[in-house]
């Protein structure tokens, strides 16, 4: 077994022997795998997307583990793909150790912070989006309790978890929310069963709406929801249909827009820090005809206005990241 083999598996591995005399772009998933229905799924969306409009080819690896992270980026270097799209925050450390090496090599990452001249970042205002779900899941609530629930117990995922709450307080100012994170590992995002007895006892508590900022977990998160008769909010992807009239909607994280235009750009991408918010549809709501019969006239009102009022300045949505506090919810 060769190294290469070793730590990016046998399909990655000859992926990348066969692609390395063309500057193919390569994307890594997070760990919590490729069909998570959630983040990375939103990337391989994008991914295929670029692939099928352009006839494309480019190489790709689900990781299994922490170590794989620096081993990858610099076998798809070594391998002459370019640019290398890299997603989640966990990547900052590896990506910011490896790219100093390749000074010719475009690297991406999406949801990280690298300070160097061949890195693009990309961004998300989560908390704005989830203001958004917040305020439909305050207003559709009947028990006055709602609930969040997060991945991993990281700054980034408590940024989702305020926006909401302060979203919930705007629709109902008397409503209690229920928090709780599923881990402290990177394990947190791909545990299904976890999200699912976590929100069984937010249910237990009164909650009605649950959202999930979890990742895989939440696909646990969602059947459980649908199960005990509750509804509940998606994330990153459009997960409305996955329980038709039980999602009450989906915080969008448009990953799938990003990877498409970083791999659109290719060779020529511009490095710099790109951040994606409701101007510029990085994030919103989902509405379709698996939750219409879910979202009242008036629902949709207050989220054009407060979507239109945030954009202008005029409804402050906190950051987590940038203040560790949270006005609208204790952990």
């Amino acid at each position: 077994m060769t190294l290469m083999t070793k730590f990016l598996g046998a399909a990655a591995a000859a992926a990348l022997m066969t692609g390395a005399a063309s500057a193919e772009p390569a994307l890594i998933y997070d760990l919590g795998g490729k069909y998570d229905k959630s983040f990375n799924e939103a990337a391989f969306n994008g991914a295929e997307r670029w692939a099928q409009e352009t006839g494309g080819k480019y190489l790709e690896i689900e990781m299994q583990s922490e170590a794989q992270r620096e081993q990858a980026l610099r076998q798809f270097a070594e391998a002459g793909a370019n640019p290398i799209i890299t997603t989640g925050f966990q990547m900052s450390s590896p990506l910011a150790e490896v790219a100093p090496d390749y000074p010719d090599t475009k690297f991406v990452t999406i949801d990280g912070w690298v300070e160097q001249p061949n890195v693009h970042v990309i961004g998300f205002t989560e908390h704005e989006g989830s203001y958004l779900v917040g305020m439909m899941a305050g207003m559709k609530s009947e028990s006055g309790t709602v609930g969040f629930i997060g991945g991993m117990d990281v700054p980034l995922i408590r940024k989702f978890a305020c926006g909401y709450a302060q979203g919930v307080k705007a629709a109902n100012p008397d409503a209690k929310i229920i928090a709780n994170m599923t881990g402290t590992t990177p394990a947190a995002w791909n545990d299904p069963v976890k999200g699912s007895e976590l929100t069984k006892a937010q249910i237990s508590q009164g909650a009605d709406v649950v959202y999930a900022a979890a990742g895989g977990t939440g696909v646990g998160v969602l059947q459980a929801a649908a199960d005990e008769g509750i509804l509940s909010i998606g994330v990153d992807s459009n997960q409305n249909h996955l329980h038709p009239g039980k999602v009450l909607t989906s915080m969008l994280k448009r990953v799938d827009v990003a990877v498409y235009e970083m791999m659109m750009a290719g060779e020529n991408l511009e490095p710099g820090i790109q951040i994606l918010g409701l101007a510029e549809e990085g994030v919103g709501v989902a509405m379709d005809e698996n939750n219409a019969s879910l979202v009242t006239d008036e629902m949709t009102a207050a989220v054009d206005d407060a979507k239109a009022k945030i954009i202008a300045g005029e409804i402050k949505v906190h950051d987590y990241t940038t203040d560790d506090s949270c006005p609208a919810l204790t952990f």
